[in-house]
């Protein structure tokens, strides 16, 4: 195979400070080698000490690692624990006064919740769906607001052992259909509404839509927080209010002891055909993959006010809101709304309000407030952030670069991570007080992550040259299968073309010189133009490096000559622009590509929106761009799209 060309060059590097260093988990490179260098001599010991460490279990494993039955691994296997014990219990001894939740809604208005009171309400919530008849095994789905009650309800299913699937609050009846089928769910828990944004979306009504879709026989109960007025259809004795569940019953319920490898949850993500994936998780290993995560890429610290931005219903809310920090003791705020309601200047006014020390994001909310107001952050007091992350696709330097400076204000650590809901926690990304920074690039693999970038029949790669990005021995937070296919698992993830052996990312890779990993695009989002294999981001970032452009999403498109043909769909920082005003600029952008990064990276086609298409979580709906790019007809679901609108501005290129 011919690697995929790497046309980023990015020398910029930024070592941590040896007051970052003195105070770190892991502090200073050494550090970082020896446990890394811990994990190569004896990968089951090694994870075998920690599990023992960061887990409090109800009856210690014996066996650590199975890998009879590959790719089907099973971690601490013998062992039983329970995750809500894990995240609430083994803190109220030592501290059940500290503020677990700070929860801000929508209309900015602040609730509390200790580890105590948060414990009680776990335990009167999971009395509750026992009451229904919900026990271990079962499947509940969850279709929530971000809220407390969202991180109540997921907890409450794994104190009893019920395996919970979340469904993002801005997917469709027709998605919350096909997930409640494909688990065979006893029960929905869902909200009469929620808020994003000044606007209501009313959650009840799609729920009851899923289910007249009909063949939903498993389902036996419909559990409501009342987030509104209250005012939807009802359906007696299938519907039952949160409020009136919980009433009357106990705040103390004795968790179920469950095995180490009891799915935890399904989460469904999407697959190259668009069929969703029920990717599932174990109890014990991923546990010990967000605990590890917080304490060594987060640098989790006990005085931290830890702010993850994301929604419940994807994997990093999972991680990084409802198990991570509550599993470490942590303080954290959990947010409703959207970064631009009321205004620009949201987040960088919660920072504020709340002190936080860590915050973490995606890029596309990093560029979306740089176009909003690059320079809002210096009114607000952000002398409380110690690290800022980011996740969920690359983030380009430049977007990088303003986070450090203008947001970090040049001395908050930047913890680019890499990560898939597959891997359940991180997997490449540095360790603030040991690995020099490097803008744009996720940097190293955590010690115990056996990450390599491979060609197409599974052979090392130098460094310095692209490929296919790949983990070639078990991790304890890796999806164990997918929902009721295992063979789609083998399949997708462990390919025979690369001899079965390794997990496949996904994900084109390049590996510089220093050995730091640099993500370059999905591989299906690799073009091949002129025999050349390009990254999308590296044309992204490029783009997106011109004082004129806020946001730039590259696909390509079949080219007779070139094989593909390369299309950007760009925002730009100033108004939209049509006629003769966009045919210059597209020019002017196709220059700056060519000048930045040569000549067979410059765009064929250039189309300008007032934004990209995106879910409500923010994430840039590429499949759909690629439809448009072919100019065909799209056939796929938008209802989960936050600006449908903007597809028609997508459509026709630049005359």
């Amino acid at each position: 195979m011919a690697t995929i060309k790497s046309i980023l060059h990015e020398t910029r590097v930024f070592p941590p400070s040896n007051e970052y260093v003195k105070l770190a988990n892991v502090s200073g490179m050494e550090a970082y080698h020896a446990l890394c260098a811990d994990a190569e001599k004896d990968l089951s010991a090694f994870w075998g000490r920690l599990a023992m460490k960061h887990i409090s279990w109800h009856k210690p494993f014996t066996r650590v690692l199975d890998e009879s039955n590959h790719p089907f691994f099973k971690w601490f296997d013998d062992g039983e624990l329970n995750v809500s014990f894990n995240c609430l219990d083994r803190h109220l001894a030592s501290q059940p006064d500290k503020i677990a939740i700070i929860f801000e809604a929508d209309d900015g208005k602040i609730t509390l919740s200790t580890y105590r009171d948060l414990h009680s309400r776990v335990c009167q919530f999971a009395n509750g769906l026992k009451s229904l008849g919900i026990s271990r095994g079962d499947r509940v789905i969850i279709y929530m607001p971000m809220s407390i009650e969202a991180v109540v309800a997921m907890q409450a299913c794994a104190r009893i052992g019920a395996t919970h699937s979340v469904v993002f609050g801005g997917f469709s009846a027709k998605s919350l259909h096909e997930r409640i089928i494909d688990a065979g769910a006893v029960a929905v828990i869902t909200a009469d509404e929620q808020r994003r944004g000044g606007k209501i979306n009313n959650l009840k009504v799609a729920v009851d839509d899923a289910i007249a879709l009909g063949g939903t026989d498993s389902m036996r109960s419909v559990v409501v927080y009342k987030r509104g007025s209250g005012n939807v259809q009802w359906h007696a004795p299938r519907d039952i209010w949160w409020h009136e569940l919980i009433s009357g019953k106990s705040d103390v319920c004795e968790p179920e002891w469950i095995g180490a490898e009891h799915p935890l949850f399904t989460l469904y993500t999407s697959g190259s055909t668009g069929k969703p994936k029920g990717v599932q998780h174990s109890s014990a290993g991923y546990l010990l993959g967000a605990i590890i995560s917080m304490e060594w890429v987060f640098d989790y610290k006990p005085t931290d006010v830890f702010w993850c931005t994301a929604d419940v219903g994807w994997v990093t809310g999972h991680s990084y809101v409802t198990y991570g920090p509550l599993a470490v003791g942590a303080t954290q705020v959990v947010f409703e709304g959207v970064p631009t309601y009321p205004d620009a200047g949201r987040f960088w006014k919660i920072i504020q309000d709340h002190k936080v020390t860590t915050f973490y994001t995606a890029p596309t909310a990093i560029r979306s407030l740089i176009k909003s107001g690059p320079d809002l952050p210096g009114k607000y007091d952000l002398s409380s952030l110690r690290l800022l992350g980011s996740v969920g696709e690359p983030i380009n330097p430049e977007a990088w670069m303003w986070y450090y400076t203008v947001v970090g204000q040049s001395r908050c650590p930047v913890v680019d991570t890499w990560w898939q809901t597959e891997t359940g926690s991180h997997m490449i990304a540095p360790m603030p007080g040991a690995v020099p920074l490097k803008p744009g690039s996720c940097t190293l693999p955590l010690p115990g992550i056996m990450a390599a970038i491979v060609d197409e029949a599974g052979h090392d790669i130098e460094n310095g040259k692209g490929g296919f990005l790949v983990i070639k021995r078990p991790f304890p937070s890796q999806a164990r299968t997918l929902w009721g296919d295992p063979e789609r698992f083998r399949n997708t993830y462990f390919p025979k073309e690369l001899g079965g052996k390794y997990y496949l990312a996904g994900d084109s890779a390049n590996r510089d010189l220093d050995g730091y990993f640099w993500i370059m695009g999905r591989i299906d989002d690799v073009l091949n133009v002129s025999g050349h294999r390009l990254g999308t981001m590296e044309i992204e970032s490029a783009l997106v490096a011109s004082p004129l452009v806020a946001e730039a999403a590259v696909v390509g498109k079949p080219d007779e000559i070139k094989g593909e043909a390369i299309v950007a769909f760009v925002v730009l920082k100033g108004a939209r622009l049509q006629g003769e005003n966009a045919h210059k600029t597209a020019i002017e952008l196709r220059n700056w590509v060519s000048t930045e990064i040569g000549p067979i990276a410059k765009p064929d086609e250039i189309r300008f929106g007032d934004n990209l298409p995106k879910t409500r979580s923010g994430k840039i709906m590429r499949r759909l761009l690629r439809t448009l790019a072919r100019g065909e007809e799209i056939t796929q679901d938008v209802s989960t799209l936050e600006n449908p609108a903007i597809l028609e501005q997508l459509k026709h290129p630049i005359a």
